[in-house]
């Protein structure tokens, strides 16, 4: 039954026809809304035509009858409606990020987007419609940068090509992307890899790590733990930060990281010494973390806390990530195993890809053995000696 101007006005909460797709939604509250269902290449879509009173039964029906011309046609009357409202690049940029946070492993990932674009182009194509954007807008918001910090940069460009695409997918924008770096801004702008200056993390030179770590063997608390385990460990402070009780298997004496919390995204298996051992402290609950914060129940230790630790020792100029370049110097120079063994403690993918495609062990036995090494010349004789297997 076609719907009529009174029953408009007196339909209960629900949703009421008035054939070929024109449905009249009433909410509880009463507030009354038209839409058109239609089909498109067999995915069904609703278009929204207005609230009522405002849009009247005739009105909808104006409505719903041009947007059916539109179908007819071969058009869909949303992608239009899109292509027809201005959108700005800020606008498709908030939008995506908010479209990709769930599937970010890191909750600053949305914050480094959205900061690094406010910073480096809101303030030129912010306000600039999405469809409007030529490459010389894109070229003008990155030559400031693109010299002083070219890696910076880089990233900034890859997410002016990234909302670019989305206002393509999206049906609002049409031709090629003007941020694609090959064969388009290759030609306009030198290669990041000729500008960048690449900034390795200050390490701490391999020949006085026991010195280093007799000294930070007498420093007490979660931190002082934390750092000694990473180190020997090799692993990003990240992974140790992160660290449940239901990754360490004490027994078989394997720290199992699992893929969500590794760089790569896959699973790495870490040899544990008695060394390590001695630093986790008693045992807790699966879902405890091995170094939480002394202050906040429940939650790690800060990015900051080693660091910290570090400038009280009064290393004021080496990282916690260097010790990893201290490991990996150690290892190259000093010993005699292979560099896929210690590539693998790292946790470093192998970049070429007939190689990958071989190398499907782990080499764990192998970087055990690595990692006792390690711990030999890095502990002093007193740290581990009081390890009890707890197993």
């Amino acid at each position: 039954m076609k719907l009529s101007a009174r029953k408009v006005e007196t339909a209960m909460a629900g949703r009421h026809g008035d054939g070929r797709g024109l449905f009249l939604y009433v909410k509880a509250t009463g507030s009354r809304s038209w839409v058109l269902r239609y089909q498109v290449q067999g995915r069904r879509h609703d278009l929204g035509l207005g609230a009522y009173p405002d849009v009247t039964l005739a009105m909808a029906r104006q409505k719903a009858t041009d947007a059916r011309r539109l179908i007819l046609g071969g058009d869909d009357p949303i992608t239009k409606r899109r292509q027809a409202q201005p959108k700005t690049f800020k606008d498709a940029a908030l939008e995506l990020i908010e479209s990709k946070r769930s599937g970010w492993k890191n909750a600053k990932h949305a914050a480094q987007w959205t900061s690094t674009l406010e910073a480096y182009v809101f303030p030129k194509l912010g306000l600039m419609q999405v469809t409007k954007i030529a490459t010389a807008d894109v070229v003008g918001a990155l030559k400031p940068i693109w010299s002083q910090k070219p890696e910076t940069a880089n990233r900034v460009r890859q997410r002016i090509e990234a909302v670019l695409d989305y206002a393509s997918a999206l049906g609002i924008r049409e031709g090629d992307n003007p941020g694609r770096w090959r064969g388009h801004l290759d030609n306009l702008l030198p290669k990041p890899t000729k500008v960048r200056a690449v900034q390795h993390h200050p390490a701490l030179p391999h020949a006085v790590m026991t010195d280093f770590m007799e000294a930070l063997s007498h420093r007490k608390g979660v931190s002082a733990r934390a750092l000694t385990f990473t180190i020997l460990t090799a692993a990003r402070s990240g992974e140790t930060r992160g660290m449940t009780w239901a990754e360490v298997d004490l027994e078989n004496r394997i720290w199992t990281i699992p893929a969500q919390r590794m760089k790569a995204g896959k699973e790495h298996r870490v040899p544990l010494t008695p060394a390590v051992i001695s630093q986790l402290g008693p045992r807790g609950a699966d879902t405890d973390l091995v170094f939480g914060s002394e202050t906040k129940a429940g939650k790690p230790i800060s990015d900051m806390s080693m660091t910290a630790l570090l400038r009280r020792m009064k290393y004021d100029n080496i990282t916690v990530h260097g010790f990893r370049s201290t490991f990996r110097d150690w290892a190259g120079e000093a010993t005699n195993f292979p560099r896929e063994v210690i590539e693998a403690a790292l946790a470093h993918g192998i970049k070429d890809k007939a190689e990958a495609a071989y190398a499907r062990s782990d080499l764990f036995d192998k970087r055990r053995d690595l990692m006792q090494a390690w711990a030999n010349l890095a502990t002093p004789e007193t740290l581990g000696a009081n390890v009890i297997a707890l197993s």
